[in-house]
């Protein structure tokens, strides 16, 4: 193993914090991983990770090791691909996660396209409703939606989805159409939705204060998917995207409602780790969803 990939190992495992993740993350045997921590340190000759029975973290030297090797391994890839030409630039896997919901209805049916103009390029999809540790789990870039914490992740703010209020016509036609937000607390369900951090059932929000507002439910889900099939078959009112549910309104099979009291807009960005390490690959993911989540931005 050279030098160049020494250090592209430790940067992986001081990042996870794990030689078994780091190895899984690389596609690399545990044992390789571990050669090349030592052959790097040997050749230093400085001791560049401090090793436990539960974690794996940088030491003082290390931790100076892994701000440049970072600067170098994106130097490195710039001039690998500086005399190459068009799409034969990006080659290789990007793994990213997008909401389950993104990926079913925008990603996956558009990622033919992308795959055919990047034909060297392997997608490692994943999909999810939960917040994940883009460097722990060796994610390159993820979208999320709504107000982010602070991290140390890149923010790259795309827009915001209109929220709209909905219910299919058979749960209205049993409770009756809420005309203001006071008569959601009058015989009115919402679908409970949980916290991906902590379990707990969202509050609605509603104008014009952006009150929040706990309207009672007799079901709570944790994913998109859930959420709008149980407001589909009749179990209570929903607060989503519009995007999500286009389609089935432009069916018939849910109707908007309150319409004059929508949430505020839900902003969507994309994060990935590291401003300095973007490879060639993740500038064209990013370019593509950028254009793909464009028509259905809040204008």
């Amino acid at each position: 193993m050279d030098k160049l990939e020494q250090y592209r190992v430790f940067i992986q495992v001081a990042e996870m914090s794990s030689f078994i993740k780091a190895a899984h993350a690389l596609e690399l045997p545990r044992a390789s991983v571990s050669a090349a921590i030592q052959q790097l340190e040997t050749t230093l000759g400085t001791r560049l990770l401090h090793r436990t029975t539960r974690q794996v973290r940088p030491t003082a030297d290390g931790l100076q090791l892994l701000e440049r090797a970072r600067a170098l391994l994106a130097e490195a890839e710039d001039i690998d691909q500086l005399f190459q030409a068009g799409q034969r630039k990006v080659s290789g896997r990007l793994k990213v996660d997008v909401p389950s919901r993104i990926a079913r209805r925008l990603v996956a049916p558009a990622l033919p396209g992308f795959l055919r103009r990047y034909p060297r390029l392997q997608v490692a999809l994943g999909s999810t409703d939960r917040a994940i540790d883009l460097v722990q789990e060796g994610v390159d870039c993820a979208v999320r939606f709504g107000t982010l914490q602070d991290s140390s992740l890149v923010v790259r703010p795309l827009g915001q989805v209109a929220l709209i209020n909905c219910a299919s016509p058979d749960y209205l036609a049993e409770h009756g159409v809420p005309a203001q937000p006071d008569d959601l607390a009058r015989g009115h369900w919402a679908v409970g939705y949980a916290s991906a951090s902590n379990g707990r059932e969202l509050a609605w929000e509603l104008p014009p204060s952006a009150q929040s507002l706990q309207v009672p439910s007799r079901v709570l889900v944790n994913n998109a998917e859930s959420y709008i099939a149980c407001c589909a078959a009749g179990l209570g009112l929903i607060q989503i995207p519009r995007f999500d549910v286009q389609h089935l309104l432009d069916r018939g099979q849910l109707v908007e409602v309150l319409p004059g009291f929508r949430a505020a807009a839900m902003p969507v960005s994309l994060v990935y780790p590291h401003r300095r390490q973007r490879s060639r690959r993740l500038i064209a993911f990013i370019e593509w969803f950028e254009a793909l989540m464009q028509p259905h931005l809040d204008r």
